[in-house]
């Protein structure tokens, strides 16, 4: 049987750059992330996962499903950029949701801002670049 987890990725850009930080166990650059706690949403595990990794307030951007916001109706969520499925482990996988996030604040040393340029150099894994790359096609938007 293979565990799953829920978990957030968030791609956080300010000022043409984006957010990562040094993942320690890994020992790569990571955008800002991890688990979503039981009984927590996943838009508020993102929120609380970047300024827990990196000391930085974020806004997430993106569209909501739908945008009836009456009383007795459902709550809508900011809607991920993606969903991926990521085996850890043969018996151990993550369900992430990948979200754009803009920073609020600059945040502190344990999160390292980087423009498009700076990542070109970075030893990062192609899936991680990809999705560097999404954030800064959105950076317009965001």
């Amino acid at each position: 049987m293979i565990e799953r987890d829920w978990g957030v990725a968030v791609l956080v850009v300010r000022d043409q750059q984006i957010l990562l930080h040094w993942h320690a166990k890994l020992h790569r650059w990571l955008p800002p992330g991890g688990h979503i706690e039981p009984n927590e949403l996943p838009d508020e595990a993102a929120v609380r996962e970047v300024h827990e990794e990196t000391g930085v307030a974020i806004k997430l951007v993106g569209p909501h499903p739908h945008q009836v916001m009456q009383h007795g109706q459902p709550q809508p969520l900011i809607r991920p950029l993606g969903i991926q499925l990521a085996t850890i482990r043969p018996d151990h996988q993550h369900i992430d949701l990948v979200y754009l996030a803009e920073g609020l604040t600059a945040g502190d040393s344990r999160g390292t801002w980087f423009t498009h340029d700076d990542c070109a150099g970075l030893d990062l894994t192609d899936e991680v670049r990809a999705w560097i790359d999404t954030a800064f096609a959105a950076l317009p938007l965001a």
